[in-house]
């Protein structure tokens, strides 16, 4: 990883540890897979740090910039799937 998570320096501690494991969460859907039930947990808890659907849209696009990863793609398969799916994207 040669990449910063996009992070606003005006959250808490626990709020910026939250945000970077939803984005590392985002990276495992890429990389190998995760249960829709952490990447949704998680994206409900980036949800309340990040209630603003423009700042939510600046923050995924800084990670695919960064990454390659869409943060938005990820979480639209997690909406889609079955409760106890696992999602991998390609």
């Amino acid at each position: 990883m040669d990449y910063q998570y996009p992070i606003d320096h005006t959250w808490t501690t626990d709020e910026i540890i939250d945000v970077i494991q939803f984005f590392q969460y985002i990276e495992y859907a890429y990389e190998k897979g995760i249960s829709r039930e952490m990447l949704m947990n998680s994206y409900r808890r980036f949800k309340e740090i990040v209630p603003s659907k423009s700042e939510e849209k600046k923050l995924f696009n800084q990670f695919e910039e960064e990454s390659g990863y869409s943060s938005y793609q990820a979480v639209k398969k997690a909406k889609e799937a079955s409760e106890d799916e696992k999602i991998k994207m390609k």
